[in-house]
């Protein structure tokens, strides 16, 4: 019998929780991957059952090499591909490889506030980039390198969610791009490109990723079918130059019990090749995007003047501005007693501040239940 601590999202009856950043379970194609399952154990269960190769199963590595050069137009060597555990996992890895205790971490301001953890449990030093709409200033970011390097620190990477990021929703202009993969082959910095939502765009396809404008460059690019498949798959893979594939690959863990999910990436490997994922993600882009509307409607609608936000073009997330009175960490009781919730924007400064923003998830609920929450968030910023 499941239990509440058994699932990582707790919905709590009475609350629209805007917190969480997971996927309508409602959405999650079980049918589809049963049936690669299914297909995986009948005919490749030798292969599926074993310890895998390190790099990960040679299969999944030639769809995914397969499937980016048909979506991009650049299709990726074989031996700059690595299947992960998602980009959570995938991230400590790179770090534990690229950087040591001391190191900086250039991040975006806001930045994921998961990523921050993991850095700082690295024993890095994170320090904030400033960006805006269009992402992080590339020649802020420059300027900074440098001036940590004059006095003498030693900077490891630079970290961002390029494209509808989290919690901003925000995606990296075109030019940017060119100008951030300009300064991480000119310097030499490492740039690690968070690509969770790169898939789940809503009005327009985002600009090229960052990787393929310097495939040969000081790029890393992470990758995840935990939003556009499912979660609980813990399932990702990492673009890279084939030294920083092949030294993951060698670390200990590997050595140790070979690829990570081999299972799951067989199961993956099958969804792919019974051709299931490409209409999979059509149908959640139509979906999520409704909610997307939904969402943007009842903002309009219901909350108070002062309050401002950016039209949500991908991913899962609104990143709201309140009023310079209104501390968005100090309304969350009052909030949740009035049945919402949603995560204060101090969560995703790695240096303070944040405090008058908060960021609302539309991927969970469905579209009655976002506009009630989003009723009820109105109602008690208007007291506030």
């Amino acid at each position: 019998m499941q239990t509440l601590r058994d699932i990582r999202c707790i919905q709590r009856p009475g609350i629209a929780e805007f917190g969480w950043g997971h996927p309508d379970p409602a959405l999650l194609p079980a049918e589809a991957l049963a049936q690669a399952a299914a297909l995986a154990l009948s005919r490749d269960w030798r292969s599926a059952l074993v310890y895998g190769a390190d790099q990960g199963p040679g299969c999944l590595i030639e769809l995914v090499r397969r499937r980016l050069g048909r979506l991009e137009g650049n299709m990726p060597a074989a031996d700059q591909v690595m299947i992960t555990g998602g980009i959570s996992q995938a991230l400590d890895m790179v770090c534990a490889q690229i950087s040591r205790p001391g190191d900086v971490a250039l991040v975006e301001a806001p930045t994921y506030h998961l990523a921050l953890r993991i850095f700082r449990e690295r024993g890095l030093r994170v320090v904030a980039v400033p960006g805006d709409s269009q992402g992080v200033h590339v020649d802020a970011a420059e300027a900074m390198l440098h001036m940590l390097q004059s006095s003498g620190e030693r900077v490891a990477l630079l970290y961002t969610v390029a494209t509808f990021g989290n919690p901003t929703g925000s995606t990296l202009a075109a030019d940017r791009r060119y100008a951030l993969a300009a300064l991480a082959r000119r310097e030499g910095l490492m740039v690690i490109e968070d690509d969770a939502y790169g898939e789940l765009w809503y009005d327009t396809p985002p600009p090229p990723p960052i990787f393929n404008l310097t495939p040969a460059g000081p790029i890393i690019r992470l990758g995840s079918y935990s939003k556009v498949l499912a979660p609980g798959l813990r399932l990702g893979w990492m673009l890279a130059a084939p030294e920083i594939v092949r030294r993951c690959a060698t670390s200990g863990v590997f050595d140790s019990g070979g690829g990570i999910n081999h299972f799951t990436a067989h199961v993956v490997a099958a969804f792919i090749e019974l051709g299931l994922l490409d209409p999979h993600v059509e149908r959640l882009r139509t979906s999520l995007g409704e909610r997307r509307d939904t969402m943007m409607t009842a903002l309009a609608r219901h909350l108070p003047s002062g309050c401002t936000w950016n039209p949500a073009l991908g991913g899962y997330f609104v990143w709201v501005r309140l009023p310079a009175n209104i501390d968005g960490a100090a309304t969350l009781p009052a909030a949740e007693a009035a049945g919402v919730s949603y995560l204060p924007g101090e969560r995703f400064f790695a240096e303070g501040g944040g405090h008058h923003y908060l960021r609302l998830s539309f991927s969970l609920l469905p579209l009655e239940q976002i506009t009630e929450g989003v009723a009820r968030l109105g109602a008690v910023l208007r007291r506030a």
